[in-house]
């Protein structure tokens, strides 16, 4: 699929979202980017689009609440006129050990990571259909492709995580009719979390056989394959660096 013209529609515009809009505005994508609290950031990867003379909208919505996914979809769409690529990029990653998490730890987990991918791409589809077809890229984890739990803390995140690569091999077979591709990245070490110290940063440098962190264009041109490809659906393609394989 070409992408001029394209409209993008984003969750989670922060850091790696931001690389990724600006990717997909260079190749002549229209960019909605939809935020909970990170205005700033969001209005800030907006610029960049613009910038780039292509069109971006911003859409604020807890995608915790269904209904607010399908809303954020509706209304991208309708701003921008039409609706191709969706990127389900909306996270959280925080480390609780088990005695300590909650039901409503596991809900937020699961609502924001798994059910909202759902919520956003079951609503998506029908626009899609509508242009002949689009391009669904979900995120995972490398943990969860690797297909077990490396560290502890992480468990809803793990499990919400694994439950969207099961999401996109069933999604992709419902919607290949349609020429909807639905696909998965699993990033590894690509940008290191506030507060990361210096010899946590070599920990991981260390235990990545290339040696190093990625970088958010790494997962930015991942994205732009995922979108331009017409014969790779229901994937998940792992950017970590070799992690996999240590």
């Amino acid at each position: 699929m070409t992408l001029d013209d394209r409209v993008a529609l984003i969750t989670g515009p922060r850091r790696i979202g931001a690389v990724v809009a600006a990717h997909l505005a260079e190749r002549g994508c229209d960019v909605v980017l939809s935020y909970n609290r990170s205005r700033d950031e969001a209005e800030a990867a907006a610029d960049v689009v613009r910038a780039l003379r292509r069109r971006a909208h911003l859409i604020q919505a807890d995608l915790a609440d269904p209904s607010a996914c399908r809303a954020m979809v509706d209304e991208a769409a309708r701003e921008m006129g039409h609706l191709d690529i969706l990127v389900n990029m909306a996270s959280i990653y925080v480390s609780k050990p088990l005695d300590e998490t909650t039901d409503a730890d596991w809900d937020r987990q699961m609502s924001l990571d798994l059910r909202a991918t759902w919520a956003c791409s079951h609503a998506a589809v029908p626009h899609m259909r509508c242009r002949g077809g689009g391009r669904i890229v979900n995120f995972t984890d490398w943990v969860a492709r690797s297909g077990r739990p490396r560290y502890t803390g992480y468990l809803p995140y793990y499990v919400a995580k694994a439950g969207v690569l099961a999401l996109t091999e069933g999604l992709a077979l419902e919607v290949a009719r349609d020429q909807i591709l639905v696909n998965a990245i699993a990033p590894g070490p690509i940008v290191a979390p506030p507060g990361t110290s210096d010899e946590e940063l070599r920990d991981v440098e260390r235990a990545t056989p290339l040696g190093r962190w990625g970088g958010e264009g790494e997962i930015a041109r991942a994205v732009v394959f995922l979108c331009e490809t017409d014969f790779v659906t229901g994937e998940t393609i792992r950017v970590d660096g070799g992690r996999h394989v240590r």
